[in-house]
């Protein structure tokens, strides 16, 4: 048998999709299990470890305030509080460290060289006088 082409396999799986029967969903009248547990309370918060399970407490329907101090206490963990070292672009650039008395020479050094050396290429180039 030939091998099939990748347009004839795509067609016919396409073909074999649309006679599947597509299977219902169910009702959405029925109750997750979720949904029957208690909500959590503030109590249960005081009691979270490090260990505990976080989902009921962020799950959708649980007060505000026990949402966040569940969050708290787990951020509160110092494994949360660690540098990943990106983070390239966080230092304060406001406060700098002065020069040293070197580094101040060497730039006026510097400076004078560049002065002459521009006082010497005016010097060099022909005036509107000379032409």
């Amino acid at each position: 048998m030939a091998a099939e082409t990748f347009f004839a396999r795509w067609s016919r799986v396409k073909v074999e999709a649309r006679q599947e029967p597509v299977a219902q969903e169910p009702a959405a009248t029925e109750a997750p299990a979720e949904a029957t547990a208690p909500a959590p309370t503030l109590e249960q918060v005081e009691s979270l470890t490090t260990d505990s399970d976080f989902t009921p407490f962020v799950a959708r329907g649980v007060d505000e305030a026990v949402r966040r101090a569940a969050l708290k206490k787990l951020f509160a963990d110092p494994r949360f509080n660690v540098m990943d070292g990106l983070d390239t672009y966080i230092d304060d650039y406001n406060k700098f460290e002065p020069l040293t008395p070197l580094m101040v020479a060497a730039l006026n050094h510097a400076k004078d060289l560049i002065a002459r050396e521009f006082a010497a290429e005016e010097d060099d180039e022909p005036k509107d006088e000379d032409l």
